[in-house]
């Protein structure tokens, strides 16, 4: 049996992972806020580098593969809490931990974006590549004040955005950058990320509202089966990915939205190569 991390690991979609891989007699490190092995803040720096220390003591210093879930949704107050959260604190943890997933040989890491980095209008390229620049603090300033310059309208719903659209392309591109590396590839380390569309968690919800209101038919973007997903549904590709037997995927971006990309941008994928 294998070990895993799960970030985010108290609800939504973490839980759903961490129930799952736990289900199949695997050991489960659940990294949350709460409710989890290691309590920790990935928001933080502090946070971050207590969470890696527990991990790889707890780990023995070998993991199997980890799962980096935990993240916040555009109803959080503060855009630049959402910068250091959905993407700082998962590119950290993914690398203090790098290593432990060499050592075990096939180590797997499946990060979670979001279908918002392709279908949501509110991208911020400057937000982006100081993400991608690896400047947190300047990326925290950046989005406070495109925050700030957002329309009321929309800061009324949605206060935070266009940093939550922002820090989920960012991290795709940091997948897809990352995963064909040396360090990652030429190690046997394996990474990619799932991009999810609608799916009924607490996240979205308080964003959208209570479920028993939602209709699939009106809802803002396209939903071709006429259906939300579940976290259950993101779990699955959670526990495909982490999987020995994926061992020739990497650098992979896994649309798990019902069909929303695909009716948003039918022709954006693939794109030819240009000279």
């Amino acid at each position: 049996m294998a070990t895993f991390v799960v970030t985010g690991s108290a609800s939504g979609m973490g839980a759903a992972s961490a129930a799952r891989l736990a289900a199949e007699g695997h050991t489960v490190i659940g990294v949350d806020l709460r409710d989890a092995q290691v309590i920790a803040d990935l928001g933080t720096l502090e946070g971050r580098a207590a969470a890696a220390e527990e991990i790889l003591g707890l780990s023995g210093g070998t993991l199997d593969g980890v799962a980096a879930i935990a993240g916040v949704g555009p109803n959080l107050p503060s855009a630049a809490a959402v910068m250091s959260i959905n993407y700082f604190g998962t590119v950290a943890l993914l690398e203090a931990l790098r290593p432990a997933l060499a050592a075990s040989g096939a180590g797997r890491a499946v990060v979670i974006g979001s279908n918002s980095a392709s279908t949501v209008p509110l991208v911020d390229d400057g937000l982006v590549d100081l993400a991608l620049a690896g400047n947190e603090e300047g990326a925290r300033e950046h989005a406070d004040a495109a925050q700030a310059a957002m329309p009321a309208e929309i800061t009324a719903i949605v206060p935070s955005i266009g940093a939550y659209a922002s820090s989920k392309l960012a991290i795709a591109r940091w997948v897809r950058r990352t995963a064909v590396t040396p360090e990652w590839a030429r190690q046997g380390v394996l990474l990619n990320a799932i991009a999810p569309g609608a799916v009924l968690t607490p996240l979205m919800l308080g964003s959208t509202g209570r479920e028993e209101d939602l209709d699939a038919d009106g809802f803002p973007t396209p939903m071709p089966l006429g259906i939300f997903g579940r976290p259950e549904d993101i779990a699955f590709w959670v526990h495909q990915f982490l999987k020995p037997e994926a061992r020739y995927t990497t650098g992979a971006v896994l649309y798990v939205d019902g069909g929303t990309d695909a009716a948003m941008r039918p022709d954006a994928q693939p794109t030819p190569m240009t000279f």
